[in-house]
């Protein structure tokens, strides 16, 4: 923070010594037109700036929710691939593990997906990922068959796992700090420029400054409003982990 106020203070006295330096030049001249050069680049500038910062604002959480969703397809895609790996498990073990991994679906479901919303995990999800891998890891195998299914359930429970700790990072993602603050600050000197540059609209001079002012409100709500990826209009929903239920019933019937 404290090298942004610097560079924030080195740049306006950088403006307040070329200005000082230019009025001891004869030849120039004052500069009071709100349509003159001073006026027309800072405003430039301060709408390019406001564009910049803008799209960082939307680029950032578009792409992380659009990464949050592949995720979670991949999380329930593992699990009902370590549900059709359990099918070769010792003894009463694939009804065990199938049933565990219906549960965690569900639990995710119903249970996590409100939290998530909030930038939170439910903990009892890990624990019962947990506790499924240290019983799967605890079958004793008779032959080589049972050996490879407990393996491929075992990479599949992994990948669970891996997919779970990115949907917590995503889940607790948010804009850089201090980008909303930025947008909300240029947008507001994009609608007041006019007015300090030393205009001063009337009557219907006044209705694209509205609704330029307008835009401008709604887009920096919008910064705001789609900052998380499991909440908003672009929230992440838990479509894959239901279809992840469907594909278990199907599994279970068809077997």
């Amino acid at each position: 923070m404290v090298a942004y106020t610097l560079s924030i203070l080195a740049a306006v006295g950088a403006v307040a010594l070329t200005a000082l330096l230019f009025r001891r030049v004869k030849r120039a001249g004052e500069d009071r037109d709100p349509s003159g050069p001073s006026a027309a680049h800072a405003g430039a500038m301060l709408s390019a700036m406001f564009l910049l910062v803008f799209a960082i604002a939307i680029i950032v959480p578009w792409t992380t929710a659009d990464a949050a969703r592949l995720n979670t397809h991949a999380e329930s895609q593992a699990a009902v691939d370590a549900y059709w790996a359990a099918a070769d498990l010792p003894g009463s073990a694939p009804e065990e593990v199938r049933r565990s991994l219906r549960e965690y679906v569900a639990f995710v479901v119903r249970d996590e997906w409100p939290v998530m919303a909030d930038g939170k995990m439910h903990p009892v999800g890990a624990e019962r990922m947990d506790d499924l891998r240290g019983r799967v890891t605890e079958l004793q195998t008779r032959d080589n068959d049972e050996e490879d299914a407990k393996a491929g359930v075992l990479e599949q429970l992994s990948a669970i796992s891996t997919a779970r700790a990115q949907r917590t990072a995503d889940a607790a993602a948010s804009p850089p700090d201090g980008l909303l603050l930025l947008t909300i600050l240029t947008g507001v000197l994009v609608i007041v420029f006019p007015f300090l540059a030393g205009a001063r609209p009337r009557g219907l001079a006044m209705l694209p400054l509205l609704a330029t002012a307008a835009l401008l409100g709604f887009g920096t709500y919008l910064t705001w409003d789609i900052s998380h990826a499991f909440a908003g209009p672009l929230a992440v929903g838990p479509e894959a982990f239901q279809g992840a239920l469907q594909e278990f019933a199907r599994i279970t019937g068809g077997m």
